[in-house]
């Protein structure tokens, strides 16, 4: 009796999408699986006695039911499942249930021994056994149940190679880090012992051994492969969009028709689950001017976290890789003690990335020989799974045995091998090779290459490249703001004295560097047009689609510009801006917070990248991130770019933070942020609404063809230097209100100076200034935010420097302390103000 063939169909189907439930992909046996039963031939109309067609007999290699229900059970059900559960497209779908089973019509032979793989699984076990040995107590969170991951990225970078990537960028938390330094990565065993030894290395990162990253050529059986490994701090999932955005560097670096780079990325399992910053990365990676052409995620499971276990429940369909159902993305399960199967997955992952574009999950599903780290004792919350893991082999042990038991090779000379293996690795790591520089800044692209025709711009090429971005397309309607803009940039294309606003200025300072040679992207909510209507990088026209770029219209031999609208995210944006930063050194790159107060949202970049990178890795960045920043009167969440904080992470010439008051001032900071061959983050307290409006905050032309960015201003306003009497310092916006005050008391013996650089403070600038005025009593420093949060805790000590030798009295001028922060309400907001300016022009018994 012959199987009818719909019932063939549907048997394989059912495989196909409930095979990966019960597939027995843990090797300590504890996750739930799926009853076997609910995919018996019977539940199908099926018999084991029935004959296949001769046609589903050619396609499925066997001739009965018997065999069919062996090999799908086989592939579907064994120590490597595919789970294409979250795969919504019916035609991808059907690609990748094709690519699983494209050996499935060759009859199933027994495992052979891969001499290379057993090699590779005695190194990432002889390692661990090293380190224990020599130093029983350091911190390494070993890879012992896990030791899989080595040959699986040794596959990947030969796949990756042998299709035609030449570049791969790794990233990854602490669980086997060590490891793959050493034995992927190239890093000389004894300089990493030498850190467990707590031995000082003078010129590496001062940071702990199992953050530290490194870039290193690997030669694999395809072709060399150039690999970097993004350091990360002790904020798991924090790399994640930094390796993003490096990727995504490295990719555009090698244009639409080169090789390309691939990041593969290494997650825990329950920060994998449990993180929010993955799910803004995957969604970020799919948006344009984000996008890096798909990821292989290799989730390296323990099935457990901390201390609680975090196992995988098939019966239910619950796995640590659920948040990647929300991009569409196939998973391969695979046991970490059934090496063999490795390669299987991995020519799967990297052919389903290279066809869609698109991410793929390898979640390698293992165990922790020891606890969270080695000075766990695992058994006081986990009980159960602490005795499994004490009684499992070793994965080499397990190969070993799967492979006596195939009859493929006698115990004796398997034990040999291994040995040699071991001895061959121990007498490498012997070997000390001085690398010392390898490690700082090791994740670090070359030093820039800046242009050198990137003086300052001519009032003529200001105005033509005015008239070039002022230039639309035939029939294309603009907004009725856009051509009032446009007709103003026009104006001022013919007139040098014509007002130069904030977003001219800043337009200009683009253009400058766009005609030199020095791409710029800027990335944020809201950036093509600006929160506060403040740049209008990108006209829409009101009539279709069609959009316009303005600064894409300065000839062939201009920079390449990029303004793209991130997704409604801060932390995974700011992560992967700063990755592209320390990727792209030649870029003028700046992330934009939709308000100031948002940057909170990521404020483990601020505190672990941004402000400690250079110091902790030698990695430099000179990303800007603009914070629209000032009160006024609209609560809380709207009001502040904590500028406080900021000033608390500054220390050794780590940070550059700013708060310019002129649009000149923009201009002139964009470029030098841009041209400064010393890198560093910048941190600008931009306008909003008030300030981008003062006309006495707009400047000229010609003021953009001389001077530069100065840290601190003085005043030409008031009287004669000699008989000036107190200086009030002040920020931002705040100087335009203390100007209008000084007019309606007519205090014209005080100076209002900015300082518009906080750090590093302009020490002699103020020096300089405070002698040129031999009369001053009091130096007042006015802030609008609430004293806790301004610049007052920041800078108080610079200014008490500066004017000790003379006498001259400091006070502070702000509002009182406060947990919340600004008013919401712009009644009280108005009548506040007025108080603090007053009382920063009056007398106070001066």
């Amino acid at each position: 009796m012959q199987a009818p063939a719909k019932a063939v169909r549907d048997f394989a189907e059912g495989h196909r999408q409930r095979g990966h439930s019960s597939a027995r992909v843990d090797p300590l046996g504890l996750s739930a699986r799926a009853d076997h039963r609910t995919l018996r031939p019977q539940l199908f109309g099926l018999y084991p006695h029935q004959a296949l067609s001769a046609d589903d007999a050619e396609r499925y290699g066997v001739p009965d039911v018997e065999g069919l229900d062996a090999r799908l059970k086989a592939i579907y059900c064994g120590d490597l499942a595919l789970d294409c559960s979250a795969v919504r497209d019916a035609a991808r779908a059907a690609w990748c249930f094709e690519a699983f089973e494209a050996g499935m019509a060759e009859p199933m032979q027994p495992s052979v021994i891969s001499r290379a793989l057993l090699d590779r699984l005695v190194a990432a076990q002889a390692w661990e056994e090293r380190v224990a040995e020599q130093h029983p107590h350091g911190k390494r969170f070993s890879l012992e149940g896990c030791e899989s991951l080595i040959p699986l990225v040794d596959l990947l970078l030969a796949g990756a190679a042998q299709q035609g990537v030449d570049q791969v960028v790794l990233g990854m938390p602490h669980r086997g880090r060590v490891n793959l330094l050493v034995n992927v990565m190239g890093l000389p065993a004894q300089e990493v012992l030498g850190y467990f030894a707590g031995v000082d290395q003078a010129g590496w990162p001062q940071d702990l051994v199992y953050h530290l990253g490194r870039r290193h050529v690997v030669e694999t059986a395809e072709g060399k492969v150039d690999v970097t490994l993004a350091f990360n701090p002790s904020h798991l999932q924090s790399v994640f969009p930094v390796v993003s955005g490096m990727a995504h560097a490295a990719r555009s670096s090698a244009g639409e028709d080169g090789p390309g780079a691939l990041l593969i990325a290494l997650h825990g399992d329950a920060a994998f689950a449990g993180q929010g910053v993955v799910m803004e990365t995957l969604h970020l990676t799919r948006h344009p001017g984000y996008d890096i052409g798909g990821t292989v995620h290799i989730v390296i499971n323990n099935q457990v976290g901390f201390t609680a276990p975090h196992p995988m429940d098939g019966a239910q369909h619950r796995y640590c890789t659920d948040i990647a159902r929300m991009v569409d993305a196939p998973v391969l399960r695979v046991n970490a003690d059934a090496p063999d199967q490795l390669d299987r997955a991995v020519g799967f992952a990297l052919a389903y990335r290279a066809r869609f574009k698109a991410d793929v999950l390898i979640d390698l599903v293992g165990y922790r020989r020891h606890g969270h780290s080695e000075h766990d004792v695992q058994e006081l919350t986990r009980p159960q799974m602490a005795q499994r893991t004490l009684e499992r082999p070793g994965v080499v042990q397990a190969y070993v045995e799967r492979a006596v038991r195939a009859g493929v090779a006698s115990r004796e000379a398997l034990v040999q091998c291994v040995d040699r293996a071991r001895a061959a690795a121990l007498a490498s790591w012997g070997r000390s090779a001085s690398d010392h520089q390898s490690l700082v800044g090791a994740c670090q692209a070359a030093a820039p290459q800046l242009p050198t025709r990137a003086g300052l711009p001519a009032l003529d090429q200001l105005q033509g490249w005015l008239r070039s971005m002022a230039a639309l397309p035939a029939d294309f309607r603009p907004h009725a703001k856009v051509e009032d803009l446009r007709q103003r940039w026009l104006r001022a294309a013919g007139d040098e004295a014509a007002p130069v606003d904030w977003c001219l200025a800043e337009n200009l300072a683009y253009a400058s560097l766009l005609a030199v040679g020095v791409p710029v992207r800027i990335s944020g909510m809201d950036v093509q047009r600006g929160t506060f209507f403040h740049r209008h990088a990108v006209w829409h026209d009101q009539t279709n689609s069609r959009t316009h770029v303005p600064l894409q219209q300065l000839g062939s031999g201009a920079a390449s510009l990029t303004v793209v609208n991130s997704p409604l995210a801060e932390e995974a944006v700011l992560g992967f801006e700063y990755g592209r930063s320390v990727q792209d050194t030649c870029t003028l790159a700046l992330w934009e917070a939709q308000f100031g107060d948002f940057v909170n949202e990521a404020q483990v970049y601020l505190d672990q990248y941004l402000s400690s990178g250079e110091a902790k890795w030698g990695q430099t960045a000179a990303l800007g991130v603009l914070l629209p920043h000032g009160y006024e009167g609209n609560g809380p969440e709207h009001s502040t770019g904590y500028l406080s904080r900021f000033l608390l992470l500054c220390g050794d010439d780590n940070l550059r933070v700013v708060c310019p008051s002129t649009a000149v001032q923009w201009f002139h900071l964009l470029r030098q942020q841009a041209l400064d061959p010393v890198r560093k983050p910048l941190i600008a307290l931009t306008p909003k609404g008030s300030l981008y409006a003062e006309a006495a905050s707009h400047g000229d032309l010609q003021a953009l063809c001389r001077g530069g960015f100065a840290p601190l201003l003085g005043d030409d306003r008031a009287w004669p230097a000699e008989q000036v009497r107190r200086v009030v310092l002040s920020s931002g916006k705040l100087h335009y209100d203390l100007a209008c005050g000084r007019e309606e008391l007519q205090a014209h013996e005080v100076a209002l100076w900015r300082l518009e650089q906080f750090y590093p403070f302009p020490r002699l600038a103020l020096t300089a200034l405070l002698a040129a005025h031999p009369q001053v009593k009091e130096l007042v420093w006015a802030q609008e935010e609430h004293l806790n949060q301004g610049a007052w805790s920041g800078i108080r000590d610079e200014l008490t420097l500066a004017c000790r030798a003379r006498g001259i009295r400091v006070r502070c001028v702000s509002r009182v302390a406060n947990a919340a922060g600004a008013t919401a309400s712009m009644e009280l907001h108005r009548c506040e103000q007025r108080e603090l300016v007053l009382g920063a022009l009056s007398s106070a018994g001066v």
